[in-house]
C-alpha cells in the first residue's frame, strides 16, 4: 500500500494527466477524421461506381489486413522520406486515420446495406434525388444500425493510440512507462492507473454512444 501511495504523489499524477490528454486529443481528432474518411469510402464501396469501387476496395482491404504498427513506422519514418515532415502527433494521428478509415469504410457499408432497399425505392418515387434520399432516409437508418459497430470501433481505437508509444508520443502509457522506469516498485500502481483511465475514457465513449442510439431511435 505504501508503493502505491508514494506512486501517486501528485507529480506522477499530473505527468500521467499529460499523458491522458495527449491520448484523448488524438483520439478524437483520430475519430472525427476517420468518420469521415470511412463515411465517404464506404458510400463509394456501396454505390459500386464502375472500377473506383473495385480500386478502393482493394485499397481498402490492403490496409485492413496490414499491422496498425506498421502504418504508424510509415507515417513516422516513411513520409519524411517523400518529403513529408512528421511529427509523433501527426503521424500517429495519419495512422490512426488511415487504419480506422478503411475499418470504418466496411462497418459504413454493411449498415446502409442492412436498409430495406425499398426505402431508397419510396424515396426516390416521391421525387427525391438519389442524393437527398441517401442523406435524409437511407443514412439516418443506417447509423442507427451502426452505433453498435462504431462504438465498438471508437473503443479500439482509443486503446490503439498506446501503440504511438513506440515513436514516443507523449500519451497514457509512454507517460507512465517513464515513471515506473526511474522506480520499478511503481510498475503495478501505473498499469493499475492507466488501466483506471483508459476504462473511464471508454466508459464515457459508451455512454455517448448510446445517448445518440436512443435519440436516433
Amino acid at each position: 500500500m505504501e508503493t502505491f501511495i508514494r506512486a501517486y504523489s501528485w507529480v506522477d499524477i499530473r505527468f500521467l494527466l499529460q499523458g491522458l490528454w495527449v491520448t484523448i486529443y488524438v483520439s478524437l481528432i483520430s475519430i472525427a477524421l476517420s468518420f469521415v474518411v470511412g463515411l465517404i469510402l464506404g458510400l463509394i464501396r456501396y454505390t459500386k461506381i464502375k472500377y473506383v469501387s473495385a480500386i478502393v476496395g482493394f485499397i481498402i482491404d490492403i490496409i485492413r489486413n496490414l499491422p496498425l504498427l506498421l502504418i504508424i513506422f510509415f507515417t513516422y519514418f516513411g513520409l519524411p522520406q517523400l518529403g513529408i515532415v512528421t511529427n509523433p502527433t501527426t503521424a500517429s494521428i495519419a495512422a490512426l486515420v488511415i487504419f480506422e478509415g478503411a475499418m470504418l469504410a466496411e462497418i459504413v457499408r454493411s449498415g446502409i446495406g442492412s436498409v430495406d432497399p425499398g426505402q431508397m425505392e419510396g424515396a426516390r418515387s416521391n421525387g427525391m434525388s438519389y442524393g437527398q434520399a441517401m442523406y435524409h432516409v437511407v443514412m439516418p437508418q443506417a447509423l442507427n444500425h451502426m452505433i453498435p459497430a462504431l462504438l465498438a470501433q471508437f473503443v479500439s481505437l482509443v486503446k490503439d493510440t498506446s501503440l504511438a508509444t513506440i515513436i514516443v508520443l507523449p500519451e497514457l502509457l509512454y507517460n507512465a512507462q517513464i515513471i515506473y522506469s526511474q522506480n520499478t516498485t511503481y510498475l503495478i500502481p501505473m498499469y493499475v492507473i492507466i488501466a483506471i483511465m483508459y476504462f473511464v475514457v471508454c466508459f464515457c465513449l459508451s455512454t455517448i454512444a448510446n445517448y445518440l442510439q436512443k435519440k436516433y431511435n
